[in-house]
């Protein structure tokens, strides 16, 4: 009788069934945004459409990703420590527990889960948790980065997302792209082998992003959408016309531009002075007025500016799509960044592995080591180096792939207005991490988070739910680790314990005193120093992690 009962249900047309009343979810992640790029957090950038979905929202200012793009996508899809998830590290295979460079079969994605519950799934953007395919010669690597070669696959068909969980995706399945013409673009399973004239990646991500919302809105069952842009990573290209609206922001220079940014942050009520001054700036030794490359260092954070805005831009059309369909009430949007913004020097690097030489019509792609070539255009390879990375890491010190704040603190918005019983447009102190994504989906789609999946045992979730932040209920007490590169942290309530990358040295920092990690405190809380180390030393032996010593 219930079978009948269940099969007749199936045989109503969709707009006579009842409407699932579970929320939409969709997860925005940008790349290498910096912590006070949108203006909700301080930031000069223009960000209307974020900034509307935290004033009606809420703001996180302790969120944490894992330091780097591809262990923090790992960490955020299977809610498990990057190590756990199989990419400790980067995206080759090392042939040993926790750095096997894809997710992989003992985990699970938000995806897989929330398809399992009902769930509508799609992905548009950058994947880079899969095991890139290199070309065995130089010269055939170049004809494929740039275009001139075809290849039926960047990674393992079985790695793709739509072979963990998505229905659907358009985007890259490497890291680095041209964002006027990307290598490894994909829909679904099959490479995109031409681009349309006037072609710019964030649009089209934007505008995939809403020909799935009208397409799920269609039908009775809630979505999962997870929208991961590639900007603003470097290599810095933007349109013409949104760097233009920039052209003059930057002239005043690194200190007028980070102490516009703390002031703004201070009157936003993000951190308290007492606690957290602004920290020195790194690399202080040149001056703005001495510095010879104003000009192209203006213009940098120009293109960098740009290109958040454009991303902006489609999260509006986004938004207006949720309203036109009748979705947005019940949808619930995070959006956050991957990492703290990125302090590398993409012009050293030169054409190689993600990198290309040439535009797919011969023209040669420019690394401007003495910066004699301006940022912006496709031909053109570049980076807002250290320096500007520390002015929008702003307050915190360091940067993408460092465990200090600036490289692992990330802006986060969430957005629900059926859902969120937080006051709306506030902040919240809430320490969350990446992982929470699986354990607060799961738990307000009522799906089952599975032991097994597909004949392989599943790790257990490690995340916690975020549901109490959205409740406005008090956060739980947790302790939170991190290692990339040899790059480490314990954070144990307001203590942390972190060493940066290129030493093992400890240091002690009390949060609440002193948000800005400046007052080392190890050598007057020696036994905290030790029980921390202890503490984080048998994390890193129960979770994989093999720290470069």
């Amino acid at each position: 009788m219930l079978s009948a009962v269940m099969l007749a249900a199936l045989a109503l047309p969709a707009q006579q069934r009842k409407k699932d009343k579970r929320p939409n979810v969709i997860i925005i992640l940008a790349d290498d945004l910096g912590y006070s790029d949108l203006g909700c957090y301080g930031g000069e950038i223009n960000t209307p459409n974020i900034d509307w979905l935290a004033a009606n929202g809420l703001r996180f200012t302790n969120f944490y990703n894992t330091s780097r793009c591809c262990p923090t996508r790992a960490s955020l899809l299977t809610g498990q420590y990057q190590h756990n998830a199989g990419i400790g590290e980067m995206t080759t295979d090392r042939q040993r527990p926790g750095y096997n460079g894809r997710i992989t079969e003992h985990t699970v994605t938000i995806a897989e889960v929330l398809r399992q519950s009902g769930f509508r799934t799609a992905m548009a953007g950058k994947w880079h948790v899969s095991n890139t395919i290199e070309q065995p010669t130089a010269p055939e690597q170049m004809k494929w980065l740039n275009h001139q070669a075809v290849h039926p696959a960047f990674s393992p068909l079985d790695q793709y997302p739509v072979n963990r969980g998505f229905e659907k995706h358009f985007g890259t399945i490497w890291g680095v792209i041209d964002f006027f013409d990307p290598f490894s673009l994909v829909n679904g399973t099959k490479p995109v082998e031409q681009v349309p004239a006037n072609y710019y990646h964030t649009d089209a991500l934007n505008d995939t992003a809403v020909a799935y919302i009208k397409e799920f809105a269609k039908g009775q069952q809630p979505f999962l959408l997870y929208l991961a842009h590639n900007a603003p990573h470097w290599p810095l290209q933007a349109l013409p016309e949104d760097i233009a609206k920039y052209k003059d922001i930057y002239t005043v220079g690194w200190d007028s531009i980070r102490q516009a940014r703390y002031n703004r942050m201070v009157k936003l009520g993000l951190i308290r002075p007492e606690q957290a001054p602004l920290s020195p700036r790194i690399k202080n030794d040149l001056s703005w007025e001495n510095n010879p490359d104003k000009a192209w260092d203006a213009h940098a954070m120009a293109v960098h500016a740009a290109m958040i805005d454009r991303m902006d831009q489609g999260i509006g059309r986004i938004i207006e799509t949720l309203r036109v369909t009748g979705q947005l009430e019940n949808t619930l949007i995070f959006f956050l960044s991957d990492n703290g913004a990125s302090a590398e020097n993409a012009m050293r690097y030169g054409p190689g592995f993600d990198r290309p030489g040439q535009t797919r019509t011969g023209e040669t792609v420019v690394y401007p080591v003495n910066k004699e070539v301006m940022p912006g255009p496709q031909t053109t390879f570049t980076s807002i180096g250290e320096r500007w990375s520390n002015v929008v890491n702003t307050p915190y010190r360091f940067w993408k792939a460092e465990s200090y704040e600036g490289g692992i603190n990330t802006p986060m918005v969430a957005f629900w207005p059926k859902g969120i019983k937080a006051p709306k447009g506030g902040t919240t102190s809430y320490v969350g991490h990446v992982m929470d994504f699986m354990a607060t989906l799961t738990e307000l789609a009522g799906a089952q988070y599975p032991t097994t999946y597909k004949g392989h045992a599943i790790n257990p979730q490690q995340g916690q739910s975020l549901v109490p932040a959205l409740r406005n209920q008090k956060a739980r007490p947790r302790v939170l680790y991190n290692e990339h590169f040899n790059a480490k942290y314990i954070r144990q309530g307001d203590w942390k314990l972190v060493a940066p990358s290129n030493d093992s040295i400890w240091r002690l920092y009390n949060l609440h005193a002193d948000a800005m990690e400046l007052k080392d405190l190890s050598g007057q809380e020696p036994a905290r120093t030790k029980a921390m180390q202890e503490q984080w030393l048998q994390w890193a032996k129960e979770n994989h992690v093999l720290p470069k010593r």
